[in-house]
């Protein structure tokens, strides 16, 4: 028996007693004993490029490179929209080799080093915006104040990364600024939010508008501030979603049931769009033994809005977000409009969290595939029936958009009560 001040996890070693697929702590363990024995104070890399940009101690915020102790192309590293189709371990290994170094900065000296002003470890802090800027990976030569020491940092907002130290000086090489997110960086009168639609239209990728956005190198020049990293990456994809979804609701409905369907890190990905005005729910289901889920029952929870949309931050967090965007690239693509509802079914083989990219992405692959297509709501969801493990019932329950389309009643259902009278 384990009382309650003790972990599982020192009792357990290894022998899955927590119900997972493998065991997050030995994955981390072997991820970062690749990485350990190949640091010291000094350090030579090519930064992907990387940045990390903390929210502990705000407005006073821990910034800095994340450095691999490796040369060449390792774009892979801090790119997730690559990461589809590859393994927990793959993106552990991946992130694990990031050595973040540390730098600790007031939010606004990202607007004092626009305007001219002189802020403490300025050359730092320059250094690490550049590495953000960047289109390509860059060569790092760093000196950290001791050897950087191992601990896993992540969420399910940001990807995890590794090892940490407190940086005390970093020179960088055969660095390329990206000319799309340079022009909008110089532009000190353009605001953020047309910054992000601006390079989002041109094609940069979400993850690098991200970067941008997060050591405050986008918006007017004086109202520049360092963003966390994790509430960057929702900012942004918010930022996209709601431009998406003013165009989304001019376009003509569908006029069928769609399902699409996708799985990866052994969660499985529904998105149903449904022949009405736009609305949006996402519904995630946690089986006993996931990562935030230590019951013995599933958990199953979600949010949602109507065409008005939603005024309070959404309870389930950044994934609302990044799926709200994702599908509403398809149906802009389409120029159609539709209610959608995105179901996520969580399986004990995702045992860490991987970060918001991984529900974007999922989302996004999910939504490229050619759908199946249906006459009837009873259709579609007996479709569904097949591909979960959780019974539809619960899911209906659950689902505030299904019911609603199952009671509203269609501008045909008066055509057809009139003819009968």
């Amino acid at each position: 028996m384990i009382s309650s001040g003790e972990s599982i996890c020192s009792k357990c070693k290894g022998r899955l007693w927590c119900g997972k697929a493998a065991c997050p702590m030995l994955t981390k363990f072997y991820s970062l004993q690749r990485t350990l024995p190949l640091l010291d104070t000094e350090m030579e890399g090519s930064s992907p490029p990387g940045v990390f940009i903390g929210r502990s101690g705000y407005p006073k915020v821990i910034i800095g490179p994340l450095i691999p102790p490796q040369l060449g192309d390792t774009t892979i590293l801090d790119t997730p929209e690559l990461w589809v189709g590859h393994s927990i371990t793959d993106i552990c290994n991946f992130r694990f080799s990031l050595v973040r170094g540390k730098i600790v900065a007031d939010v606004k000296s990202a607007a004092t080093i626009d305007t001219g002003g002189a802020v403490k470890n300025e050359r730092l802090i320059t250094a690490t915006r550049e590495l953000a800027l960047a289109s390509n990976p860059a060569d790092v030569d760093a000196v950290f104040d001791k050897r950087p020491s191992g601990r896993f940092v992540g969420g399910d907002e940001v990807q995890p990364f590794g090892p940490s130290a407190p940086i005390a000086k970093f020179d960088v090489t055969s660095l390329k600024i990206d000319r799309k997110i340079d022009r909008v960086h110089s532009d000190t009168d353009m605001k953020a939010v047309d910054a992000v639609l601006d390079l989002y239209n041109k094609g940069v990728l979400i993850s690098r508008i991200q970067k941008a956005f997060s050591v405050g190198a986008l918006g007017i020049g004086k109202r520049r501030r360092f963003v966390p990293t994790r509430w960057s990456i929702t900012a942004v994809d918010d930022t996209i979603g709601k431009s998406l979804i003013q165009k989304t609701k001019t376009y003509p409905i569908i006029n069928e049931f769609r399902v699409y369907e996708h799985e990866q890190l052994d969660n499985r990905w529904i998105v149903m769009m449904l022949p009405r005005e736009w609305c949006f729910e996402l519904i995630e289901a946690w089986y006993p033994g996931t990562l935030w889920n230590p019951s013995a029952r599933i958990e199953i929870f979600g949010d949602h809005e109507f065409f008005d949309g939603r005024k309070e931050y959404a309870e389930i967090g950044g994934c609302y977000y990044a799926s709200r965007m994702a599908v509403n690239e398809l149906l802009n693509a389409e120029r159609r409009q539709a209610g959608v509802c995105v179901w996520r079914e969580a399986h004990p083989g995702y045992i860490m969290p991987v970060g918001v990219w991984n529900v974007r992405e999922a989302v996004r692959a999910a939504v490229k595939k050619e759908p199946s297509k249906f006459a009837t709501l009873d259709e579609a969801l007996q479709y569904i029936s097949k591909k979960f493990d959780i019974p539809l019932k619960r899911w209906i329950e659950t689902s505030t958009i299904v019911k609603d389309t199952m009671r509203q009643r269609k501008l045909s259902d008066f055509v057809r009560l009139k003819q009968c009278k």
